[in-house]
């Protein structure tokens, strides 16, 4: 075999890879996405989740894409670990169609045309002809994806054709039989087949690259069967591979794969080896031709679901063994608070969203006093409890609106009606708070990148917004937590002073811009800054006019008209605490500017 053979080979392989890709990818275009969808909705049942295994891969013609399908509905919550034993099994057997079709290549056609007709090297460039016609004429994509599968189809077998030939002068060499002899070793023979799997990521690729060395003759049972059975284990790495970065969950369907395979091999191997051990096969010796390892992959896989398939249970059991539950995070134990049960007692239900949502507060709270002491010192673990607490505001604001979705179709009174809507509309305003607290870290940390800092002036002065916003949002989640009217009332006074500090600030800062004692670059991040403060003292006000809502029971309510109504209505009492917040926050800061 000279370096031609070899370079003809490498390009064989590479055709039937492709050929392989493409015959699957057009199948699942012709498929759409009811492939996924069926997966999704069908896999309640053990039988159907088998079934469907077993279709969707003799459709996209590899085991290990209905795996990794399987994995990312894990991963999404959309289906349960249990489901998807069942149609891996199903996923193994499928994956065995390849090499069925690739057995026409058996056919001898010297008897009829016919039978001449089914060989591949007659009919795979007719089919590759009419795919390209068809592909280069049609506009239509549901034919071009039609003619892709005929050209995947020609290309199979054009290159199973190319690596038999590249092969063909190893059928007289004694040594390539010598070599091929040392895989009748079972372990060696698991090894090589894992190995070429798991290099080609494919086991249909790997066992069809067997199937063209099959044709030198050199091919024995013995030497067939553990190399067969390593393939079937190499074709989990590539579900390895696609499980990094995923959930809990999602490893462990990857445990469940990988524990049913070893199984699988492991269960063969005694069996046959034990066999041939106290008995012996007649054909352990006897040259195998395509057909042959097609029917060993096929029994292999068909006989081993057999087994294990009354054990399904058992493999999910040994995947919560391996890889165990962590400890309920903060994120977890909160919104376990909605729970379903609640549901039929609207009360309780919203009783429940109301205690997630102070939990909302009080992470808003905390991520405020992280983002105003990082202004002072950064510090990389207050940076990172500020992220976790974030990414339990965005969750429970998705979870609460999908709950409160529920709890209201159910029919609720009047009273819940407006508890209900207090608490959707409160729900978005703390998550924005939570937002500008992290807005406020993303402009320290920009200006620490940029090395972009503030005056001793500037910084002073920014005190008293901060303290400011601190006040408001300690009173508007008090006022939310004991239904206080009063004290909402008192938010919006409050609010409008936050106004006016950041228009004096900005004023101040655009005079020392003016002055040069701060450059453009610190002024813009400067500017931002107060825009965050102004925003959080805004949402702060949204949810205060919420409360004042509820408690006046009006329906129908405009935020921007009763806002202006209490501006230009102002009570005596409103006119107090206006007074109260300005000799608190602004009389001290006037005298500093």
């Amino acid at each position: 075999m000279d370096i031609f053979s070899v370079l003809t080979l490498i390009g064989g392989i590479g055709l039937f890879l492709y050929g392989i890709s493409l015959l699957g990818s057009s199948l699942e275009k012709i498929a759409g996405s009811g492939l996924e969808k069926t997966l999704e909705k069908l896999t309640n049942n053990k039988w159907k989740g088998l079934a469907l295994g077993t279709i969707v891969t003799g459709i996209i013609q590899s085991s290990a894409a209905t795996t990794i399908m399987l994995l990312g509905f894990v991963n999404a919550g959309i289906m349960k670990l249990v489901q998807t034993v069942p149609v891996m099994m199903g996923a193994n057997i499928g994956t065995t169609v390849t090499g069925q079709i690739l057995r026409l290549g058996d056919v001898n056609g010297t008897s009829s045309y016919f039978l001449q007709f089914l060989q591949p090297s007659s009919f795979a460039p007719l089919v590759i002809g009419i795919g390209a016609a068809v592909m280069l004429v049609s506009k239509k994509q549901k034919v071009k994806d039609i003619a892709g599968l005929l050209i995947g189809f020609g290309i199979l077998f054009f290159g199973m054709s190319t690596m038999e030939g590249a092969l063909a002068p190893l059928q007289d060499s004694e040594a390539f039989r010598q070599l091929f002899f040392l895989f009748e070793n079972p372990v060696l023979g698991v090894l090589l087949g894992l190995v070429v799997t798991a290099i080609l990521q494919s086991s249909s690729a790997s066992v069809g690259l067997l199937q063209a060395i099959s044709s030198t003759g050199a091919v024995t049972f013995s030497m067939a069967a553990p190399i067969v059975i390593g393939m079937n284990v190499g074709k989990c790495i590539t579900v390895v591979l696609a499980s990094i970065g995923t959930n809990k969950n999602a490893k462990r369907v990857v445990t469940c794969d990988l524990a049913m395979n070893i199984i699988n091999a492991c269960v063969f191997l005694v069996v046959i080896y034990g066999y041939q051990s106290f008995v012996g096969f007649s054909f352990w010796e006897t040259s195998m031709n395509r057909g042959d390892i097609a029917n060993f992959h096929t029994l292999f896989n068909i006989g081993t679901t057999v087994i294990l398939f009354p054990f399904c249970g058992l493999l999910v059991k040994l995947a919560y063994k391996i890889i165990k539950n962590d400890e309920p995070s903060k994120i977890d134990k909160e919104l376990a608070l909605l729970d379903d049960i609640f549901l039929d007692r609207p009360v309780v239900a919203l009783e429940q969203c109301k205690k997630v949502i102070l939990s909302m507060g009080e992470a808003v709270k905390e991520n405020y006093t992280i983002a105003t002491s990082l202004l002072e010192h950064f510090d990389q673990k207050s940076l990172e409890r500020l992220n976790e607490n974030e990414k339990f505001l965005d969750k429970s604001e998705t979870l609460l609106g999908e709950y409160l979705v529920r709890v209201t179709a159910r029919g609720i009174s009047r009273e819940n009606r407006n508890l209900a809507k207090e608490i959707m509309h409160s729900v978005s305003d703390f998550e924005r708070m939570g937002d500008h607290c992290v807005n406020i870290v993303d402009v320290i940390a920009y200006n620490r990148e940029q090395k972009i800092t503030f005056s001793k002036e500037a910084l002073d002065q920014l005190h008293y917004i901060e303290e400011a916003v601190k006040n408001v949002i300690d009173i508007t989640c008090n006022a939310f937590s004991t239904e206080d009217s009063e004290l909402a009332y008192q938010v919006e006074p409050l609010e409008e002073i936050v106004d006016v500090i950041k228009e004096t600030l900005k004023n101040a800062h655009i005079t020392r811009l003016q002055d040069g004692q701060c450059n453009v670059q610190s002024g813009i991040s400067y500017i931002e800054l107060l825009t965050s403060f102004e925003r959080i003292s805004d949402h702060c006000s949204n949810i205060a006019l919420h409360i004042l809502q509820k408690s006046l029971g009006t329906s129908g309510f405009d935020m921007h008209e009763f806002t202006h109504e209490i501006h230009k209505n102002s009570t005596p009492e409103y006119t107090k605490m206006y007074n109260s917040f300005f000799e608190q926050y602004m009389r001290p800061l006037e005298a500093k500017i």
